[in-house]
């Protein structure tokens, strides 16, 4: 009996990991969500711009001039980034929801052998 408990403590000890790790995803993706949504609003306020419009660029504590090509460029290029690493972190997570719920069903038949045995 104490090494099924032994085992059950283990394989639950790694389906919390597993939780702590997905949470760690969910933020990560929060967080690209939302430079996302910052970059998309940059880029419609350039689109909107005139080809001679002057554009800075906030470089520390400094305001530097920039073509605004270039300020267009080096937004769509931050969009094609932070779109693939959302398409990253989804992936993890969903290989993350199919690992946890491989370890839910183990924690399920531990659980399922240890009531059928008798005492």
């Amino acid at each position: 009996m104490a090494t099924d408990q032994a085992k059950f403590e283990e394989e639950l000890n790694k389906f919390k990991q597993l939780e702590k790790d997905r949470e760690k995803y969910i933020n990560n993706r929060q967080q690209l969500e939302s430079q996302l949504t910052e970059n998309t609003l940059v880029k419609q306020e350039l689109d909107l711009m005139d080809s001679d419009a002057k554009v800075y660029k906030l470089i520390g504590a400094v305001l530097v001039r920039q073509d605004l090509a270039e300020a267009r460029a080096n937004v769509d290029k931050r969009l094609e980034y932070i779109n693939a690493e959302i398409k990253r972190v989804e992936d993890n997570l969903s290989d993350f929801e199919t690992k946890m719920k491989t370890q839910q069903n183990k924690l399920m038949s531990i659980q399922e052998a240890a009531r059928k045995k008798p005492a």
